[in-house]
């Protein structure tokens, strides 16, 4: 009976389009009580059958504008149900406020100051790396948090101050995971997600989820990637800009590809055709989050060569990435490098081994000053892949050189 409520409750939320704050406050509304007593966290744990409401259930009812009986009606399901971003939240809420806030009282300045920090962030990791940056990030997200918790502040100020600890959260997560912590940034994220979503920003959430699921391709953990990026894109895409769809559709495409198999290499492709078509609906006129600045056609373009090369297709590969690096800027040292990596595995599946260890040799350049797990291990996998040449002069003074790595 308790997972046919959950279910029931989980449905007539979804076809409201609430998220499960909106539900949540509307049932301590129904309810009449002052406060909060019933949250987010406690709605997740209905929904998934960790609990049943028992007392609650008639002002749930009652928020929901339905009788009592109808959440009690069992449900058939064709399937099981497809996991929801909420399936990926942390066990506890790392964001609750704490019942005795010692803290000052704090206003927009403090969410504009916090924005501040996010902003340089970003901005410094388009030219350093996740080892550089890993205890400045972590340092602003711990503030954050603490902020958050002990502070006390309006409805509005609290909403906007978890929208930016989302945003901080993404890129700290990217941040750590690119210094190789991919269980801190698994932590981070999933944080994050937590807190886009209690800001009822789906947009911030699925832009989350899809950097963790990215993670989890690239880490050995492809079936729960490819869940992960699906459900972002599923929960997201109703009210996310053109750049965002984008961008969730890139991460399932890479998602698809890492899986592999000829199924999934052509929902790959499929995903990659619906990314370029969301890109396509971009205007002046539309706005997108300032975070999505680095999505456009280049970024969509180098996915496509990078699921070729994935894919053994080389052909469509080569050209793909010599286009995009021939415009990209060279100031962005880790992406650079990144690019290069696949170019080189690209070619040495073209046959074109010299070529191939050039391009090694520029990776390894490039890399050896840039403090990144990522392209560490971009050059592994390149020195691996040309083993096979080891014969060919090139090849063989490279592999000789790098023998360590």
């Amino acid at each position: 009976m308790g997972s046919s409520i959950g279910a029931n409750i989980r449905r007539l939320r979804e076809e409201r389009g609430w998220s499960q704050a909106r539900l949540a406050r509307e049932v301590c509304r129904a309810a009449g009580v002052i406060g909060e007593p019933v949250g987010r966290q406690e709605i997740s744990r209905w929904e998934t059958g960790k609990r049943t409401p028992r007392e609650w259930l008639p002002f749930v009812a009652a928020a929901l504008g339905i009788p009592v009986g109808v959440l009690k009606e069992p449900r058939e399901l064709a399937g099981p149900p497809l996991p929801t971003l909420a399936d990926f939240l942390p066990a506890q809420d790392p964001l609750k406020p704490l019942s005795g806030r010692t803290g000052r009282r704090i206003g927009m300045d403090a969410v504009d100051e916090l924005q501040q920090r996010v902003h340089g962030l970003r901005l410094a990791d388009d030219v350093l790396a996740g080892g550089d940056l890993i205890r400045p990030a972590l340092r602003d997200l711990r503030r954050a948090v603490k902020l958050h918790r002990e502070s006390t502040y309006t409805s509005e100020v609290g909403r906007q101050l978890l929208r930016q600890i989302g945003e901080l959260a993404q890129i700290a997560g990217w941040i750590a995971s690119d210094a190789g912590q991919h269980a801190e940034a698994e932590r981070i994220y999933r944080l994050g997600i937590s807190a886009a979503r209690q800001a009822e920003d789906h947009t911030l959430s699925g832009n989350l989820a899809g950097s963790l699921a990215y993670q989890l391709s690239n880490t050995g953990r492809e079936m729960e990637g490819l869940t992960l990026a699906q459900a972002a894109f599923r929960d997201s895409q109703a009210e996310a800009p053109p750049k965002a769809r984008a961008l969730y559709l890139d991460r399932v495409a890479w998602a698809h590809t890492k899986v592999g198999g000829a199924e999934n290499g052509q929902q790959a492709m499929r995903a990659l055709g619906e990314a370029g078509q969301a890109l396509s609906e971009d205007s002046e006129g539309t706005e997108s989050p300032a975070y999505l600045y680095w999505v456009d056609a280049g970024e969509l373009r180098v996915m496509e060569s990078r699921v070729y090369t994935e894919l053994h297709r080389p052909l469509r590969a080569v050209p793909l990435l010599r286009e995009v690096l021939s415009a990209y800027d060279a100031t962005h040292t880790r992406e650079m490098a990144l690019y290069l990596s696949w170019l080189a595995v690209a070619l040495a599946d073209a046959n074109e081994p010299e070529e191939a260890a050039a391009v090694a040799e520029r990776v390894i350049s490039l890399g050896a000053g840039t403090p990144s797990e990522r392209v560490a291990e971009r050059v592994r996998v390149i020195l691996s892949r040309l083993r096979e040449y080891a014969d060919v002069p090139e090849v063989a003074a490279l592999l000789a050189e790098h023998r360590a790595a």
